[in-house]
């Protein structure tokens, strides 16, 4: 593998682990070259899935953008990484087992709102505000008050 750090074409394996769950393995690595250290992930990908975008353009399905988009969610919010990482498996599996080659966005979207709202009130909203694309705060009134979640952030149902 290539080095992120000099560019170097090799790289060797210092140490290899199961990662979540199994469903990974994770990889340390060293740069001869430049003796940078990191870190890689080697993932099972059952099919290469299209993302079919609002505007008509279709991009590969990227599960570091969904990692981010998730990510800048739950930024500063007390959730430990591993049960972030369980969920974007999750979502990237409920993904390759509906076996469409390709998805609509909505889709990805959709569920990444139900593993929020289900995770933390807080990310849930922040992902909601760009998902739905709110421009005015009587929107999040609105969207708030459709959910069920009252000012304190619980659940009113």
């Amino acid at each position: 593998m290539r080095c992120p750090f000099c560019g170097h074409p090799e790289s060797q394996v210092k140490d290899s682990r199961p990662s979540d769950d199994g469903a990974a393995i994770r990889r340390r690595r060293s740069c001869p070259e430049c003796g940078g250290r990191f870190t890689t992930f080697e993932r099972v990908q059952l099919r290469e899935i299209t993302i079919l975008k609002r505007s008509g353009r279709r991009t590969p399905f990227d599960r570091d953008k969904l990692a981010r988009s998730i990510a800048i969610a739950t930024r500063k919010r007390p959730i430990e990484p591993e049960r972030i990482e369980r969920m974007i498996s999750q979502i990237v599996r409920q993904l390759e087992s509906l076996g469409e080659t390709e998805l609509p966005s909505s889709v990805v979207g959709e569920m990444v709102m139900k593993q929020l709202k289900a995770l933390d009130d807080v990310a849930y909203v922040r992902y909601a505000s760009v998902y739905r694309d709110f421009r005015e705060a009587a929107e999040f009134a609105t969207f708030l008050g459709r959910e069920g979640l009252s000012e304190s952030g619980e659940d009113d149902r």
